[in-house]
């Protein structure tokens, strides 16, 4: 992921590995010959495939991470077109599960199933499985449209103007990172390709077809991505009787009216015939081809896939600490007070409830689109560690700070925080935060996704002066990281606005290594914020679906019960100078867009 931040401290994490503990023996029992070690249990693989990399990660009957491995994947940019090659990403994939293995000296053989979770980006392939571009380029090996590509606005617009029911259940609009507005945009300007292909996939569908030969699309890419109506299930079938549905969540007028009717033929063969929850066991498992190019075993169970956020999702939100041990009450709405941040390139916020809960500008409600049986509420902002690094990449001191840090072997961001940290002491701030009360970030520089929805939106950043010292770099970075949290208090506020009754934050993906981000999340929120022991999440939820498919747990919410684990729990701070600051900067951050749509009225106007 992007924006990562090199693993910490995890001393301080509150837990205790008994395998960690000094064991003292006898004259005799030194003498006692060495026991064979015990047999292994179950072990699941995870494999995960973000914007920049394919990941693989083997896990225990506990939960605990045993090795993992990842393998950087190609991907093309063009002002708003941004594209990948499903073979390269394939490949990447056979790379990092054989590597992980190795690495954790497991053989293909002791694997117990498999699980993968992908970015919702697009692919294409025509009728023998292979490519079919989706490139201005006709680059055949480029048939994946990246979930950040931003080319199909104005059919995000036009689709919206439909006003369909169906957009009831994503916010009240498609937003250009979703599935239909780019099927249009392929249909309008790539006729070729639009003939050819037999298959439009999510990739992590794709990536579960790949291994098994199963066409069957998951819950959770049809719903969340593709305007699938998940709950056309609710009484037809639980998750415990899991099984291959035939798809009756497409509505067909829908399609019809945006002007993709021709995907509706022969009983939607294009965009997936039949659905399955997260976790329902796919085909004979892992086919002879696909096993010996992962360097895995023929029929090795894999389960029906997530995206990747949402598989973080699934990897962290039962993490949270036992309050009484002895109890064994189970608390079915407390899940339903969490909101999980998967935090990486971009940032997901994923909220499930029992009932469902619709939210002008935050995605859903998807039954089923992430824990079965569950109505799940998203929100997110596209570029979160992307934009953090976008700041410091492209301002003069860069270099300097760079060239500093690999000089001591820290990443940038520990340079930075120390910077800021000192600058506090130089210039007697009250507190760390006060350091930014001339410098105010509005972070929509690849638009906003929730709560406003608005894909033209854009960064602001007021505040600025001939400075380009390396100090005032820290503060710009600072006031970024500000910026972003109060977007997530946005989020937050607005969903309890709605029904949501969150009040405890989880958090996983590569910016949560970084201690600043964290913990100006929790000031700024005003909510503790959980880290998970196991800081792979993302990959622990893609290996849960293989546990689930392979029979270890009968269900995903039975799976995560026993996989998931807390780790760090980092609380807002009670200093009240702290929460007044940040309510004045929140009133900043809200009147800069206010700002930007009264400056696009005018210029608007002015161009009339």
């Amino acid at each position: 992921m992007s924006g990562a931040y090199p693993r910490g401290d995890r001393s301080r994490i509150p837990f205790l590995d008994p395998h960690n503990q000094r064991h003292r023996f006898s004259a005799i029992e030194m003498t006692t010959p060495t026991p064979l070690p015990p047999p292994r249990g179950p072990i699941f693989l995870g494999v995960d495939v973000g914007t920049g990399s394919a990941r693989a990660g083997l896990f225990d009957n506990g939960g605990r991470l045993l090795g993992s491995s990842s393998s950087p994947i190609q991907i093309w940019k063009d002002g708003d077109c941004v594209e990948q090659s499903s073979t390269d990403i394939w490949l990447a994939i056979c790379t990092a599960v054989k590597a992980a293995c190795a690495l954790a000296n497991i053989s293909g053989e002791e694997v117990t199933s498999l699980g993968f979770a992908a970015t919702c980006s697009l692919v294409a392939v025509d009728y023998d499985g292979e490519p079919v571009t989706v490139s201005w380029s006709s680059d055949a090996r480029r048939n994946v449209i990246v979930w950040m590509d931003h080319r199909a606005v104005n059919q995000a617009e036009r689709i919206n103007s439909s006003k369909s029911p169906v957009l009831e259940y994503c916010g009240g609009a498609v937003f250009p990172e979703q599935q239909p507005p780019k099927l249009l945009w392929v249909k309008e300007n790539l006729q070729e390709s639009w003939s050819m292909t037999s298959r439009w996939m999510d990739l992590s569908d794709w990536l579960s077809y790949r291994a098994t030969g199963d066409d069957t699309r998951s819950m959770c890419t049809t719903v969340c991505k593709w305007n699938y109506l998940g709950h056309a299930h609710m009484q037809q079938i639980n998750e415990k009787d899991s099984r291959d549905m035939e798809a009756l969540g497409w509505d067909d007028d829908f399609w019809e009216e945006i002007g993709l009717g021709d995907l509706v033929d022969s009983h939607h063969s294009k965009i997936g015939r039949s659905v399955a929850f997260p976790g329902h066991a796919l085909g004979s498992g892992l086919t002879p081809d696909a096993a010996k190019e992962l360097g895995l075993v023929a029929g090795t169970p894999v389960g029906t896939s997530l995206i990747d956020a949402h598989a973080g999702g699934v990897g962290v939100m039962e993490s949270v600490p036992v309050m009484d041990p002895g109890s064994t009450d189970v608390d079915e709405e407390a899940i339903c007070h969490r909101l999980v941040l998967v935090c990486g390139t971009s940032t997901c916020h994923m909220a499930i409830s029992k009932s469902k809960l619709f939210i002008p500008g935050v995605w859903g409600p998807f039954w089923s689109g992430m824990v079965p049986e569950y109505w799940l509420t998203e929100g997110g902002q596209s570029a979160t560690g992307s934009l953090i690094d976008h700041i410091i990449e492209n301002h003069v001191a860069s270099p300097r700070l760079a060239n500093r840090a690999a000089a001591r072997s820290i990443s940038i961001f520990e340079l930075l925080n120390e910077m800021l940290e000192s600058l506090k002491q130089e210039v007697g701030s009250p507190f760390l935060a006060a350091l930014t009360k001339d410098i105010h970030v509005f972070p929509d520089f690849h638009g906003n996704r929730s709560p406003i929805a608005d894909p033209i939106s854009k960064g602001i950043i007021c505040g600025l002066t001939l400075d380009t010292s390396e100090k005032q770099l820290a503060l710009l970075y600072h006031a970024t990281i500000q910026a972003l949290a109060y977007g997530t208090r946005h989020i937050v506020e607005h969903c309890n606005d709605k029904g949501h009754k969150i009040d405890t934050l989880l958090a996983c993906g590569g910016l949560t290594k970084n201690p600043l981000f964290i913990q100006e999340h929790a000031n700024i929120t005003g909510y503790p914020i959980v880290l998970p022991r196991e800081n792979e999440s993302v990959l622990l939820g893609a290996a849960i679906l293989g546990a689930v498919a392979s029979k270890n747990y009968s269900t995903v919410r039975e799976a995560m019960k026993a996989l998931n684990a807390p780790g760090q729990v980092v609380h807002p701070s009670s200093d009240p100078k702290i929460r007044k600051y940040h309510d004045g900067k929140y009133r900043i951050f809200r009147d800069l867009y206010e700002q930007q749509l009264s400056h696009r009225s005018i210029m608007k106007e002015a161009l009339s």
